[in-house]
């Protein structure tokens, strides 16, 4: 079997990447020609755990290749994936223009029958304008040409993108004919030897559930900060709250830790693409719209409290030194996506602190947004030589369990704002330090 999958970014390369190491013969597609030249010598742009290893040896075998030339490859294929971005517009509606585009380039150069599956998260409806899209080019070439399109929606988490790939819990796939289907099922047996997983609907509600599965997720992560907000007025813990709760089988445990605030490509994006899809068929998501609002507020938590330890007054903030340990917006991953450290580093620097930042694998990525606006460390201890303040933003292992007598003879201040509830609380009391968490 052979498949394309065109855009090289975060779900294309895993997409692709992933479909070789199961013995399909694979090309990816993309028309940056850097990028293409770099994923041929190796160079991936991608920061994900397992996916250089595996994109060197596909590459090596000659199952995986790249090429910047959609129409060189086509009717070599049986299946070609659309993986391109889907930006969001001003009005939260996801950006079509480059799924039409593929579909358009597509619909210029096929000869023979394919499935045109698309693999971007995109609105209910996108379907069928891809499938409009290249019958508009068809007919303008004259010529009749048997294809289907399929809704292939991903469900891959950053940091765990390749495991979820290969050993998925579902496969969701639309389709609206029997020979697409079987196409379809027969790519994607190798995954479900184990466990048949595969999930085939209609190509509007395999559109949907996308949507549906990423805003309930959000969701949960809103719901849990809100009564994280409200523990700490009325004295309850919101991780024993959490426990309580997460323990009902109706409930599970998943996604119900409080913090400040989720970010990333998927979420942000994808709460406010359903609300304006809800908004143009003359419906309003009252939810939705309360989860991205309580989101927006969460980001701003940890610098309410950094505000108030120091007397409610912004002022007092100037001059003053803040470590902050997490950049990315989740750990494993280099992505700063909607991530709350670019809010607060935004407010710090606004109310003149100078901000020192360390994340171990982000701190280009911060570079590449924000420039030489904050003072990069080496490590995690560096960040804190000279702090008045430091900050937890981001969840990475390494800062679970800090030398708290590295900390107190580097630190000039003794606060510390756990924005995600990973630290030991008493420890760092004991050893003199003030603590405040998110939920307590």
């Amino acid at each position: 079997m052979r498949i394309a999958v065109v855009g090289t970014g975060y779900v294309g390369l895993v997409t692709g990447t992933c479909f070789s190491e199961m013995g399909v013969h694979v090309t990816c597609i993309d028309v940056d020609e850097q990028k293409i030249d770099n994923l041929k010598h190796g160079i991936i742009p991608i920061y994900e755990p397992g996916l250089e290893t595996l994109v060197h040896k596909n590459t090596k075998s000659g199952r995986l290749h790249f090429t910047t030339r959609l129409e060189d490859v086509i009717n070599d294929m049986d299946i070609v994936f659309s993986a391109v971005g889907t930006p969001p517009d001003e009005d939260g509606s996801a950006d079509l223009k480059y799924v039409l585009e593929v579909a358009r380039t597509i619909g210029r150069h096929l000869n023979k029958y394919i499935v045109v599956v698309t693999k971007s998260t995109v609105p209910v409806g996108t379907a069928m304008k891809v499938k409009q899209a290249i019958s508009e080019e068809l007919d303008k070439r004259g010529v009749h040409v048997d294809f289907d399109v399929a809704s292939n929606p991903e469900f891959l988490k950053e940091g765990n993108a390749v495991k979820d790939f290969m050993s998925p819990d579902r496969v969701v796939v639309g389709v609206e004919s029997e020979r697409a289907r079987k196409l379809m099922a027969r790519l994607y047996k190798p995954f479900m030897i184990v466990s048949d997983r595969l999930i085939f609907t209609d190509i509007p509600s395999a559109e949907m559930i996308k949507y549906a599965a990423n805003s309930m997720l959000a969701t949960r992560i809103s719901f849990m900060n809100d009564i994280a907000n409200l523990c700490e007025l009325v004295g309850a813990d919101v991780n024993m709250v959490r426990k309580g709760i997460g323990s009902d089988t109706r409930i599970g445990k998943k996604f119900l830790y409080a913090g400040c605030g989720y970010g990333g490509s998927c979420f942000p994006k994808d709460v406010k693409a359903l609300i304006k899809t809800a908004s143009d068929n003359g419906y309003n998501l009252r939810v939705l719209q309360a989860v991205e609002e309580v989101n927006n507020d969460q980001k701003l938590v940890l610098y309410h409290k950094i505000v108030k330890y120091y007397g409610g007054d912004e002022s007092q903030l100037r001059g003053k030194t803040i470590a902050m340990w997490g950049l990315a917006f989740k750990p494993e991953t280099d992505d700063m996506r909607e991530a709350p450290s670019l809010v607060l580093i935004d407010l710090l620097l606004r109310a003149g602190a100078t901000v020192k930042v360390y994340d171990p694998v982000a701190m280009d990525e911060c570079k590449r947004r924000i420039g030489i606006a904050v003072t990069y460390s080496h490590d995690m201890y560096d960040a804190a030589d000279g702090a008045d303040a430091l900050m937890l933003v981001t969840e990475w292992k390494e800062f679970r369990i800090p030398n708290t007598d590295t900390l107190l003879n580097k630190m000039r201040g003794r606060l510390i704002l756990d924005g995600r509830n990973i630290l030991d609380a008493e420890e760092l009391k004991a050893a003199g330090f003030e603590y405040h968490c998110i939920g307590k």
